[in-house]
């Protein structure tokens, strides 16, 4: 099944073809400047065959070097059958436009875009026939962008930059630099970008700082995207701070009926070993809070002699009332 990482790495060069310009001359591609992109149809199916269609195909005319086309694929992970699709899409690209075609697969992690970089032969080693080897773009090159003034100078490459490292440690940088950058864009355009990156962050933790980001640094874009990732932002900060709450009252709980449990524990051996318990020793114990003290008490009371024993060297005030387990939940 398509994710919506996999759509948001291709549809922001079938959305923005001249993007991918501007990246190739920073991966050291010194490609013609285009005087036309065209997107055309991805649909590459033969008449009595299964289905076969590329994320996102471009058509690019140049003046010195004619035109030529440029196929996207978004990759999530190491897959053995695809640079046998991936061959099959050049070669019939190549043989029904009859122009030179170009395959560029973009990843979102290195070991995916490692594997993809090998090249992949068909043919003997001594006798290659047709070798696949894609362009390769991923975090491993896609510039870092996280400085709000060089994401502003180009939004959709930082928009790439964001969606490429999602899951680097610099991602927190990079999204807090998009988010500024957007104060600047007109809200139709900023709703695209915050649709590639929402979509192109798979990392649950990444996504939830962007949303809390928007809510601060777009809180004058008024459409329903903006308004539906706030909420988004707010149900999920509320859903973390009722789990947050619920740990607590249970780790609290869970300490009281401990402490509770010693209490019983301590009056069943005094009885047990017939020594008095009179109501003030009752009240004492049962009001005191302290495990460690408790626990003491315990121990105490299997051998002591005497109540008094029990309770020897502890001293009665601070014990009622002012426990640890009491203090600690204010």
């Amino acid at each position: 099944m398509v994710s919506s990482a996999h759509e948001a790495l291709h549809r922001i060069f079938r959305d923005h073809p001249d993007l991918f310009y501007r990246l190739s001359a920073r991966l050291g591609f010194d490609l013609p400047p285009p005087t036309k992109a065209t997107v055309e149809c991805p649909d590459v199916t033969e008449t009595a065959a299964i289905e076969r269609r590329i994320d996102t195909l471009i058509r690019f005319e140049t003046e010195s070097q004619g035109p030529f086309l440029l196929a996207v694929e978004a990759q999530g992970k190491p897959d053995p059958d695809k640079p046998s699709s991936w061959a099959y899409y050049v070669s019939y690209l190549w043989s029904k436009y009859r122009i030179p075609t170009h395959l560029m697969v973009v990843c979102q992690d290195r070991r995916t875009a490692a594997w993809a970089q090998q090249p992949v032969t068909s043919g003997l080693p001594f006798m290659p026939t047709l070798t696949v080897r894609p362009l390769v773009v991923g975090p491993h090159n896609t510039p870092v962008i996280a400085d709000p003034r060089q994401a502003r100078e180009d939004i959709y490459m930082a928009t790439l930059s964001a969606i490429t490292h999602a899951a680097e440690p610099d991602i927190d940088d990079i999204l807090k630099a998009l988010s500024r950058a957007l104060r600047d864009v007109p809200e139709d355009e900023g709703s695209q970008v915050v649709e590639y990156t929402a979509q192109g962050l798979r990392n649950a933790r990444a996504k939830q700082l962007w949303k809390e980001l928007l809510m601060v640094d777009t809180s004058f874009y008024r459409s329903w995207l903006f308004e539906e990732l706030r909420d988004e932002a707010r149900a999920q900060g509320m859903a973390q701070g009722v789990a947050e709450g619920m740990a607590q009252g249970v780790a609290q709980g869970v300490a009281e009926e401990s402490v509770r449990s010693k209490a019983e524990d301590l009056l069943v051996v005094l009885e047990q070993r017939n020594l008095e318990v009179s109501e003030e020793t009752r009240r004492r114990v049962e009001e005191c809070g302290d495990p460690d003290v408790l626990r003491m008490w315990l121990v105490r009371a299997v051998t002591a002699p005497t109540v008094d024993a029990v309770f020897e060297g502890t001293p009665r005030e601070g014990v009622p009332g002012q426990s640890r387990v009491e203090s600690g939940s204010r």
